[in-house]
């Protein structure tokens, strides 16, 4: 099975900040757990390039968009790389791949007849000139009435609608109320695929809040797209058209398609070949306020355009901060890069997987809950573990593991089977709770059979094969936490000299002689973390 796995794509307006790790992480944490299960599991993102705000930002700052969104991509990029993510290609929308793959789809749905035009009312900033994209206008949901809310969807309620419904509706240009302008507009038909997406709802999401709120939406009205913007605007232009362009929604979904695109063109495989391979499976990690446009308006999209269906989405909730919601836009948030100044990546990324599940709740990242975790779990309990059986293995046994005492290892198997479907069906803090509760029992293992007091006692025998039994457990544990904290289980397993990492070797030792110990991991200091939050 190849599974081709990708994240919303961040947008290129600004840097990566922690709301954004989760979902990185929570989908890089998938595609290694699938490659530890032996199949061939690739991750794929890009920086989403297109729109209004980048066009506006490069105009205040007087260069050319193409300019700040290159610059970006590095950036992000490097971002992914310092969170250990095992990224297979990272691309951007704007590239020849993107326009190639949005003209081939918007040119196969318009030829199958579900795009036509018509003349439309939008808001319009008679101070600064432009057409209101949906960020640029703010106003009350038309639906459950929160305030302060953007054009295009609510973020209370996960409606979306059509910015001429806001309540009180304010450009975020100018602060001035936006009058009504008349403009020809392209909309994609997308309430004749209401029967083909009801159907197909199990096949897009397991995830049972995920299928309520689709129901929910389908068993009301579904309302045809607009799929064009007006000039000026940063994007493609609509095939035939001089000064209307590709709403960015509609061309940053291919952007997955044509980060893979890239990827073929750069290892020699066949793009077409592959996506229409059944045993090549399309899946999606984002978050709840983009659902809609992810399981309505994409696989509508695909299915008109008689594309590769997607095959999964799997929906996250937000992070908040100190139960604060994070918040690019809001300017409520702790850019990803700065937060390692303050903890190894790897802390991160098991903090928050510790959080997720196959809910779509929020989850909080507190920064006292946050150490306490670590220095308890990955300080306390895992790495324990090894640094209270080591010594005793190199003093009496040269380094080298007796491979008779492993009875330990085997009678976990059927509690490392549950770890590892629960790492499957992204149930990550059930995985690390029964990770953690394994090294529990371990460490008081190795304090009922006081190994220290065996050598004191010369029953070197005894002692080697307490120690043995510990290690062996514990590189079984290292190869279930791989997922979760990559860089982490690297050190150890170059501690240890596992040769393969993958999960049938959780249930049957294969070290043989260990390093000996060298620091791995250094514990936090509450004081020196709590400056991630005086820095906001």
């Amino acid at each position: 099975m190849k599974y081709l796995v990708t994240s919303a794509l961040p947008y290129a307006n600004a840097e990566l900040h922690l709301g954004h790790v989760l979902e990185i992480v929570q989908a890089d944490a998938w595609v290694r757990h699938k490659k530890l299960q032996g199949h061939d599991a690739l991750y794929f993102c890009a920086s989403d390039t297109h729109g209004t705000p980048i066009m506006l930002k490069a105009k205040e700052q007087r260069i050319a968009p193409e300019d700040i969104v290159n610059d970006m991509k590095i950036k992000h990029e490097h971002t992914f790389k310092k969170f250990n993510v095992n990224l297979s290609n990272f691309h951007s929308t704007h590239s020849d791949e993107s326009k190639d793959l949005v003209y081939e789809l918007y040119n196969k749905i318009s030829a199958n007849k579900y795009i036509y035009s018509k003349d439309i009312q939008q808001l319009f900033d008679d101070q600064e000139n432009i057409f209101l994209a949906d960020r640029f206008v703010k106003g009350g949901c038309p639906k459950c009435k929160a305030d302060d809310q953007y054009g295009d969807a609510c973020e209370r309620c996960g409606t979306t609608y059509d910015a001429l419904d806001l309540l009180d509706p304010i450009s975020t240009l100018s602060n001035t109320k936006p009058s009504v302008k008349t403009s020809k507009h392209y909309f994609f038909s997308l309430s004749v695929f209401k029967d083909f997406l009801k159907s197909n709802i199990d096949n897009f999401s397991k995830q049972d809040p995920v299928k309520h709120k689709l129901n929910e939406w389908l068993d009301g009205d579904l309302n045809d797209w607009d799929i064009s913007r007006d000039k000026p605007y940063f994007g493609f232009l609509i095939p035939g058209e001089e000064d209307k362009y590709i709403y960015v929604w509609l061309d940053a979904p291919v952007g997955y398609l044509s980060s893979i695109k890239n990827w073929c063109e750069q290892n020699d495989i066949d793009y077409d070949q592959l996506m229409n391979t059944e045993d090549a499976k399309l899946m999606h990690f984002i978050g709840k306020d983009i659902m809609y446009f992810h399981l309505l308006f994409w696989p509508a999209t695909l299915h008109a355009a008689q594309l590769k269906q997607l095959e999964e989405v799997h929906v996250h909730g937000f992070m908040t901060i100190e139960g604060e919601k994070m918040s690019k836009s809001r300017g409520n948030f702790v850019l990803a890069d700065d937060a390692l100044s303050y903890a190894e990546a790897d802390f991160y990324r098991y903090y928050i997987c510790s959080k997720l599940s196959n809910d779509i709740s929020d989850i909080d990242f507190s920064l006292e809950d946050f150490v306490q975790k670590v220095n308890s779990d990955l300080v306390g309990k895992f790495i324990n573990i090894v640094s209270r059986t080591i010594k005793f293995v190199h003093k009496i046994g040269n380094g080298k593991i007796i491979y008779s005492s492993s009875k330990l290892n085997e009678s976990f198997a059927g509690r490392y089977e549950q770890i590892i479907a629960f790492t499957d069906n992204r149930e990550y803090s059930k995985a690390i709770k029964e990770i953690m509760s394994i090294a529990d029992e371990i460490n008081a293992y190795i304090s009922e059979q006081e190994p220290w007091n065996l050598a004191k006692e010369g029953k070197n025998d005894e002692c080697l094969d307490v120690c043995s039994e510990a290690v062996h457990v514990f590189q079984s544990l290292n190869t279930l936490l791989h997922p979760f904290m990559p860089e982490i289980t690297k050190r150890v397993q170059e501690l240890l000299n596992q040769t393969d990492l993958k999960y049938s070797n959780t249930f049957k030792p294969n070290i043989d002689e260990i390093n000996e110990y060298s620091h791995i991991i250094k514990r936090l200091d509450i004081k020196e973390v709590n400056k991630l939050v005086d820095s906001l």
